[in-house]
Parts: structure tokens; C-alpha cells; sequence
């Protein structure tokens, strides 16, 4: 047992250390943990009254709403009513810090990317300045990890904040960092999908994988195809427009992250019915038996339709990747329908519905990678596994047995053997919970952790959180996912010498946990604990 879930576990039996938290939290410890920080005892105070972010290099609206939305992130209005209280110093204290200088070395990219730079650094009283701070980034995507890293090492006091005298040098280790949110088994407003966005800039995330459609429902509005979300979205009410998609990807990016969508096919795309021809009829004996199936590989116009719904897709999303989907494709309606099994005769492949999916799967492949945008694609595990040719820049999914290392970590193996770069998600999905503390589990996961050559592990280039949503909706979202995708992202973004022990991750989570809630969002507890914001408002 882990000596922090010991700890718990005893003071609940036995009523020990009443009024005293199980966990002692650290004091301005940045989540996630950066890859190189030297600070000293001494300090500087910053004052919000006086403080300033000061841009020495290039600019761009990516980084003038960042400087301006961290400024209300550091200083909220309850701020203003502590200000008539004095700080504290002593003999620590070095200097007020009234500006921090932003030094952005290149002009901004358009929008964020797989493999961008987001390295950073920064330097608060150092021996070399002192009394002054700075952050560096060679691109706007390393400033906004600076900024994120620099409002975590506020300690407040009185109504000002110490910095410690602090030099960082930081970067991720593994360059796709992403969340998956499922809009399809229940829909998510707009605001809390950028409540998510929000929290993933807090911890560094960097793709939000966008599940947005399934059997339940279809949100997404398509102008080519409108009767897809008029008849496949719960109600009218429970959509996606291309506004609202544009506005998410736009959130997404004046926070670094990538939006990428997933359309799942063949199989998940029972509320895509409202295309004539799409889904294949089940029989039952010789009849119809009013069911459907997944999409009909053998009708020659739903890759027409294909070709027209991913143009319109990917002219919305601006990445350069799609996820595809691809897994779970059940063969027993296609064994059913006489014109599925007459066309396999005709393809020579009678009998193997596994190369009857290759074939669909094969043609989409070639579909997305021709379209006017050239776009790159992610696919589920399964199409690796089943044979299917695919590109050599395809990112493979792995997200089968969650609860067996071995065997994932065998897919892993086989996957980068194959030369095919992949991310983790097996080992990560969120909406398996249980009682008690259980992010042990996810913090002990490692993408590079297989039987395999330095170069298969380089072709692992990162992982994702899966937040699937048979069970979450608004009500519950924020809570479910954080600060347990926390746990996460600093898994994908610190160095591994430096994550693999939850006892000392333990009292830092403590502190991001109560550091979520002092901004406003509902992180569940991790264990018997208080926060300061848990306080109530004087009647």
C-alpha cells in the first residue's frame, strides 16, 4: 500500500490527527514539475497594484490576451479587498518585482502544431539580474507555458505575493499531450468545453481530442449534409454550428492547444442514419429485420459522401490531423446482408470481414490523405492490428487493457516495431472511477515502459486522458476530470526521473488541486483535506 493511502486510511479508522490534512500541500510548487528549477530562500514581493507584464521582443494577439487573461488569473477581483492589509518581509526579502519582461525571440505562428516548440525560461532575482525577472520563449507557445508556470509560483501575502528568488529552464517531454472530451452520449455546452481548455492550459495539455460524434447522437452540423444533425442530434437545441466550432478551435489556440476532431467510422455511426445507403441492413434469415449496421462498405456512393463530409471536416478544423476512428466495428450485420457476402465474393475475400473493413478503411485513408487540406490522420488501434496499410506519418491510438500492463504495452511494442508513430491512452481513461484514492494508478503509467530499442520509444510521442461520456455531462465534467487528468498531464510533460514517485507528487497535487479551486473550478478531492477556498462567505 502506498504510504500517503496509508496514511488516509488510518486516520479515518482511527481518528487520528483530527483538524490536521492527511497531506501537508507545498507552498508555490508548479505543476506540472518543470524540467530544471533552481530557487533560493530569498524572495521578491509583487504588488497587483503595481505589477506589469512588459513585451521586449515580438508580439501578436496570441500573446497580448495571454499577457492580459494571466493578469486576471494571478489577480482576481477578491484581490482588491485584501490590499488594505500589509504584507510581511524579512530577512529573505530582496526587492519588489514590478515587471516581468516577456521576451519573445520569433515572430508568432499561425496556429499550434504536433512537434511545436514550447520550451521556455525563466529568471526571477537571478545572480545575473537581480531584482528583476524575465520569461524567454522562442515561440508564443513556449510563452504561454512561461506564464502559466510563472502564476504558480505566487505565494500569497497579505495582499501582495512572494516569488522566491527562482531560475527555471523548462519543456515537455513528450510533444502530443492531449484530453478527449465524448459529446455524443451526452452533450457538453460550449462553456464547459472551454472551461476544460482552460484547465488544460493550467496543466500544460496541449491537443483536445474532440469525440464529437457517435451511435447516441450526431451534434455536429454539417452544411453539406444537414439532416445528419437534424435528425441525429438529441434535439435542435444540442448542436454544433460552424460558429461554435470555430469558436472552440479559436479558445484552443489562444491557449496553445489543437483541436482535433474524431469522426469514428464504419462502425459508432448508428446516429448517421439519415443518409440514404450509409448503414448496412441486417437480416435476419432472409428479411430485414429493421436494424442497422455500420457503414456499408460495398456502396460505391458513401465514399462520395465521405469525400464531401471530410472536406467540409477538415476545412473547419484547421490541424493537420483527423482522428478516424476505426475500432470496434461489430462483422455480424455484415455477415447478415446478401449483398454485403455477394460483393466479398467479388472481392475474393468471402468469409474475412476483417479485409472487408480493410477495404473501407483503405479507401477513407486514401480519401482524407487527397483532400484539398492533405491532412495527416490518427486511427484506433484496431486498424493497426487488423492489417490495414497506412500511411508512414499515421498516428496510432493504443487504448485497449487498460488493466493489463503486459498487453498494452506488447501493442506498443509491436506498433513501433512496425515504425508507426503512436500515443497512449489505455493506461489513462478517466471515466473508470472508483472509491478511494486511484490516481496512483495513472501516475505509475509510463508511454515509454515497454520491451523495445531507444528508437521504437522516440516514436512514441506522447499520450491522451479519455474522458468517455456515458456517465458525464455538464453537471459532472469538471470534477471527474481534474485534477485526476492532472496526474496526467505531468506524465506527458516532466522528466521522467522526476515522476516516478506519488509520495513525493503527493503534497505538489495537494497544492494544483486547491490552486484549481482558488480559480474557480470544481477539482474533486483526492483525499480527506481543506482548501482555503473551501471557506464559506461571512453571513
Amino acid at each position: 500500500m502506498h504510504p500517503a493511502l496509508l496514511m488516509v486510511v488510518v486516520a479515518v479508522a482511527g481518528g487520528a490527527w483530527a483538524g490536521i490534512p492527511k497531506v501537508t500541500p507545498t507552498v508555490g510548487e508548479v505543476w506540472p514539475r518543470p524540467q530544471s528549477v533552481v530557487s533560493q530562500e530569498t524572495y521578491v514581493i509583487v504588488r497587483p497594484e503595481t505589477f506589469s507584464f512588459t513585451v521586449v521582443g515580438h508580439t501578436c494577439e496570441i500573446l497580448t490576451e495571454a499577457l492580459q487573461r494571466y493578469m486576471n488569473i494571478m489577480f482576481p477581483s477578491t484581490t482588491s479587498k485584501r490590499t488594505q492589509h500589509p504584507w510581511t518581509k524579512d530577512g529573505n526579502f530582496s526587492a519588489y518585482l514590478d515587471v516581468l519582461n516577456v521576451n519573445l525571440l520569433a515572430a508568432c505562428e499561425e496556429q499550434p502544431y504536433q512537434g511545436m516548440d514550447e520550451q521556455y525560461e525563466i529568471k526571477i532575482d537571478s545572480p545575473d539580474a537581480p531584482g528583476e525577472g524575465s520569461l524567454i520563449a522562442m515561440s508564443v507557445w513556449g510563452i504561454l507555458r512561461g506564464l502559466e508556470t510563472f502564476s504558480q509560483l505566487l505565494v500569497p501575502n497579505s495582499g501582495a505575493y512572494n516569488v522566491k528568488s527562482t531560475q527555471i529552464r523548462d519543456f515537455p517531454r513528450f510533444s502530443f499531450r492531449g484530453l478527449m472530451l465524448d459529446t455524443s452520449r451526452h452533450y457538453l455546452p460550449l462553456t464547459k468545453i472551454q472551461q476544460t481548455l482552460d484547465l488544460m492550459a493550467m496543466n500544460k495539455f496541449n491537443v483536445f481530442h474532440w469525440h464529437i460524434v457517435d451511435d447516441p447522437s450526431f451534434p455536429y452540423v454539417s452544411s453539406a449534409y444537414p439532416n445528419l444533425s437534424e435528425q441525429g442530434a438529441f434535439s435542435s437545441s444540442h448542436i454544433y454550428t460552424e460558429g461554435n466550432i470555430s469558436n472552440i478551435v479559436q479558445y484552443g489556440k489562444m491557449r496553445g492547444i489543437r483541436v482535433l476532431p474524431e469522426f469514428d467510422t464504419p462502425g459508432h455511426t448508428q446516429s448517421w442514419g439519415s443518409q440514404p445507403g450509409l448503414l448496412t441492413t441486417c437480416y435476419k434469415d432472409s428479411t430485414p429485420d429493421g436494424t442497422f449496421g455500420p457503414i456499408d462498405p460495398s456502396n460505391n456512393a458513401n465514399y462520395d459522401f465521405l469525400k464531401n463530409l471530410f472536406t467540409e471536416v477538415t476545412s473547419r478544423f484547421p490541424d493537420h490531423y483527423i482522428h478516424l476512428g476505426g475500432d470496434e466495428v461489430s462483422f455480424d450485420c455484415w455477415k447478415s446482408n446478401p449483398n454485403i457476402t455477394e460483393f466479398m465474393a467479388q472481392q475474393n475475400i468471402t468469409g474475412d470481414y476483417a479485409k472487408l473493413e480493410e477495404i473501407y478503411i483503405t479507401k477513407l485513408i486514401d480519401i482524407v490523405s487527397n483532400l484539398p487540406t492533405k491532412n495527416g490522420y490518427l486511427v484506433w488501434q484496431e486498424v493497426f492490428d487488423n492489417g490495414v496499410e497506412i500511411a508512414e506519418d499515421t498516428l496510432v491510438h493504443i487504448w485497449k487493457n487498460g488493466n493489463a500492463p503486459l498487453i498494452f504495452k506488447e501493442e506498443l511494442k509491436k506498433v513501433t516495431e512496425a515504425g508507426y508513430n503512436t500515443i497512449l491512452s489505455s493506461c489513462w481513461y478517466l471515466n473508470y472511477i472508483s472509491y478511494g484514492v486511484d490516481w496512483y494508478k495513472y501516475y505509475e503509467c509510463d508511454p515509454q515502459d515497454f520491451d523495445g530499442t531507444d528508437a521504437q520509444k522516440q516514436l512514441v510521442v506522447g499520450g491522451e486522458a479519455c474522458m468517455w461520456g456515458e456517465y458525464v455531462d455538464r453537471t459532472n465534467l469538471i470534477p471527474r476530470t481534474w485534477p485526476r487528468a492532472s496526474v496526467v498531464a505531468e506524465k506527458l510533460w516532466s522528466s521522467k526521473d522526476h515522476t516516478n514517485d506519488t509520495s513525493s507528487a503527493s503534497p505538489r497535487l495537494e497544492e494544483h488541486r486547491c490552486r484549481l479551486l482558488d480559480r474557480g473550478y470544481d477539482a474533486e478531492p483526492i483525499w480527506p483535506s481543506f482548501c482555503a477556498s473551501d471557506v464559506s462567505d461571512p453571513a
